[in-house]
Protein backbone atom coordinates (compact mmCIF):
# COMPACT_ATOMS: atom_id res chain seq x y z
CA UNK A 1 0.00 0.00 0.00
CA UNK A 2 2.72 2.47 0.99
CA UNK A 3 4.77 1.39 -2.02
CA UNK A 4 1.84 2.17 -4.29
CA UNK A 5 1.47 5.67 -2.77
CA UNK A 6 5.20 6.31 -3.19
CA UNK A 7 4.99 5.12 -6.79
CA UNK A 8 2.03 7.40 -7.55
CA UNK A 9 3.79 10.35 -5.88
CA UNK A 10 6.95 9.69 -7.90
CA UNK A 11 4.96 9.48 -11.14
CA UNK A 12 3.12 12.70 -10.31
CA UNK A 13 6.40 14.47 -9.55
CA UNK A 14 7.90 13.13 -12.78
CA UNK A 15 4.99 14.37 -14.86
CA UNK A 16 5.09 17.76 -13.18
CA UNK A 17 8.76 18.09 -14.11
CA UNK A 18 7.95 17.52 -17.78
CA UNK A 19 5.82 20.65 -18.06
CA UNK A 20 7.34 23.61 -19.87
CA UNK A 21 6.57 27.22 -19.16
CA UNK A 22 5.78 29.52 -22.07
CA UNK A 23 8.78 31.54 -23.20
CA UNK A 24 7.99 34.83 -24.84
CA UNK A 25 10.45 37.44 -26.03
CA UNK A 26 9.88 41.00 -25.00
CA UNK A 27 11.21 44.04 -26.80
CA UNK A 28 12.85 47.00 -25.18
CA UNK A 29 10.61 50.04 -25.21
CA UNK A 30 12.24 53.36 -25.88
CA UNK A 31 11.15 56.71 -24.50
CA UNK A 32 12.01 58.66 -27.63
CA UNK A 33 12.44 58.08 -31.33
CA UNK A 34 16.02 57.25 -32.37
CA UNK A 35 16.37 60.40 -34.48
CA UNK A 36 15.71 62.54 -31.41
CA UNK A 37 19.06 61.32 -29.99
CA UNK A 38 22.00 63.16 -28.52
CA UNK A 39 22.35 66.91 -28.86
CA UNK A 40 26.01 67.32 -28.01
CA UNK A 41 29.44 67.54 -29.64
CA UNK A 42 29.76 63.77 -30.08
CA UNK A 43 27.28 63.35 -32.95
CA UNK A 44 28.33 62.56 -36.53
CA UNK A 45 28.96 65.58 -38.75
CA UNK A 46 26.03 66.38 -41.03
CA UNK A 47 23.44 64.88 -38.72
CA UNK A 48 20.77 67.17 -37.32
CA UNK A 49 19.13 65.97 -34.11
CA UNK A 50 15.37 65.63 -34.40
CA UNK A 51 15.35 65.32 -38.21
CA UNK A 52 14.18 61.84 -39.26
CA UNK A 53 15.38 62.18 -42.87
CA UNK A 54 18.84 63.29 -41.77
CA UNK A 55 19.02 60.37 -39.33
CA UNK A 56 18.04 57.86 -42.03
CA UNK A 57 20.63 59.30 -44.44
CA UNK A 58 23.31 59.09 -41.74
CA UNK A 59 22.40 55.46 -41.03
CA UNK A 60 22.60 54.60 -44.77
CA UNK A 61 26.02 56.29 -45.00
CA UNK A 62 27.24 54.43 -41.92
CA UNK A 63 25.99 51.07 -43.22
CA UNK A 64 27.56 51.72 -46.63
CA UNK A 65 30.89 52.39 -44.90
CA UNK A 66 30.70 48.89 -43.43
CA UNK A 67 29.85 47.27 -46.77
CA UNK A 68 32.89 45.26 -47.94
CA UNK A 69 31.96 45.55 -51.61
CA UNK A 70 31.91 49.35 -51.61
CA UNK A 71 35.07 49.53 -49.46
CA UNK A 72 36.99 47.27 -51.87
CA UNK A 73 35.90 49.41 -54.84
CA UNK A 74 37.00 52.62 -53.11
CA UNK A 75 40.48 51.24 -52.36
CA UNK A 76 41.28 50.44 -56.01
Amino acid sequence: MIGRIVLIAALAAGLAACGEKAQTASTKKSDAAPWDGARDAFVAPGWKAGDKGSWEAQMRTRAQGQNEYSRAAAQK
